[in-house]
């Protein structure tokens, strides 16, 4: 496992396109998420750690927001080379240890990933209504004891979109395993 932090990006970016299946087939595009305020794009895979340790969480905001009825949308993305990573292949990301309650997606490719700058696992991307990037980072300082973390950085962004209001510029990179990139 090699520890890797996101890198900086230009803040206001657009999202880059895609159209990536889930496990079952079924195929998602960005505008199938057109209606909502706030997209959280979150590369992702099965067997890192960091993922797994965040995982809880990441569905707890979720589930948070979804009972609040607020206009936020989360999609998950698997880019890992499942080849060299077995786990990580796509017929292992319905299993119910790796399932979200949001699109779990595949980018075979790795190409989505790739045009993203996603580096490591977990990677959180946020967007805004116009989708342009407003927020780049980690969930919360303590992703080891969530009970522990003083400061909600993931939530805090989201809610500030919600307001009409941009996030914190004082934002802090994602931290996980490195992006398992095929070599071929």
């Amino acid at each position: 496992m090699a520890l890797t932090y996101s890198r900086p990006v230009k803040i206001h970016e657009p999202i880059p396109l895609f159209e990536l299946p889930d496990a079952t087939g079924k195929t998602y595009t960005l505008g199938d998420w057109a209606d909502k305020h706030v997209l959280v794009v979150i590369f992702t895979c099965n067997h890192c750690p960091y993922s797994q340790a965040v995982r809880p969480q990441l569905v707890e905001l979720w589930n948070n927001f979804l009972a609040k009825n607020t206009s936020v949308q989360f999609i998950a993305i698997n880019s890992n080379d499942a080849r060299a990573y077995p786990e990580d292949a796509i017929d292992k990301m319905n299993e119910p240890r790796y399932a979200y309650p949001f699109p779990y997606l595949r980018d075979e490719s790795q190409e989505v990933a790739r045009e993203f700058g996603a580096v490591c696992t977990p990677d959180i991307f946020v967007y805004n209504r116009d989708r342009h990037l407003a927020y780049r980072g980690r969930v919360s300082d303590d992703w080891k004891n969530p009970a522990k973390a003083k400061r909600h950085d993931l939530d805090d962004a989201i809610r500030a979109l919600l307001r009409g209001e941009r996030p914190s510029a004082d934002q802090y990179p994602s931290v996980g395993c490195s992006m398992k990139w095929r070599r071929d």
